[in-house]
């Protein structure tokens, strides 16, 4: 397959670039510093703003499909900054897939965005509302505009994440009883979602990924 990754410079969007390359796929990595991307054989550095739909409209050009892995870096201002990053990207990516294509997505938001805040307990909620309120706020506003949208998408709900290297041995929690905190690499993640493109079982789904 030929892959649009946004987010392809930094965390789980890089180890997506690795594996994809790794497996034989092309990959067009989107990131503001993708000018910053070592070479590579199969691997086509764009870069560009995620919010900005004419920024994306032309690195969507011949694709088979999306994997949208945007992130921010951590800091204190996460504590009362409204956080626009992730759904602002989301509603200038999809109206374009949906008129031009691809139709296959796959977004990563993590646990405790949208309904699978259900699965934390009290102690991990407090530390959800307090650290990252602002950050899953609008991963929920993001997961709405996906699941509203006709396209084939995937939603990616990682645990806490780790820099070890990849397992291959880690839970797809699917249904909302089996949601539970844990831990998982980015590697394994990527793993899952490299998976997840060559399975069409997966569409509509939302899981989340913990060892």
């Amino acid at each position: 397959m030929k892959l649009l990754v946004i987010g392809a410079t930094r965390g789980i969007g890089a180890a997506v670039v690795t594996d994809a390359l790794a497996r034989g796929h092309q990959v067009r990595a989107f990131a503001r510093s993708a000018d910053k991307i070592d070479p590579a054989e199969g691997l086509e550095p764009i870069s560009g703003d995620a919010t900005d739909p004419e920024a994306l409209k032309p690195a969507l050009d011949g694709v088979d499909a999306v994997v949208l892995a945007l992130g921010i870096k951590e800091s204190l201002s996460m504590l009362w900054q409204r956080v626009t990053l992730f759904s602002t990207a989301t509603q200038a990516l999809v109206p374009l897939m949906q008129r031009l294509g691809p139709d296959r997505l796959i977004a990563v938001t993590g646990i405790g965005a949208g309904d699978s805040a259900s699965a934390l307990s009290a102690p991990e909620k407090l530390g959800h509302q307090f650290f990252l309120s602002e950050p899953y706020k609008d991963k929920s506003r993001q997961e709405e505009i996906i699941k509203a949208s006709t396209l084939r998408w995937t939603i990616v709900r990682p645990t806490i994440l780790t820099h070890n290297k990849a397992s291959q041995h880690y839970r797809v929690m699917e249904e909302p009883c089996t949601w539970r905190m844990g831990m998982i690499s980015r590697a394994d993640v990527a793993d899952y979602i490299l998976n997840a493109l060559e399975d069409d079982s997966t569409i509509g789904k939302a899981p989340v990924l913990a060892r």
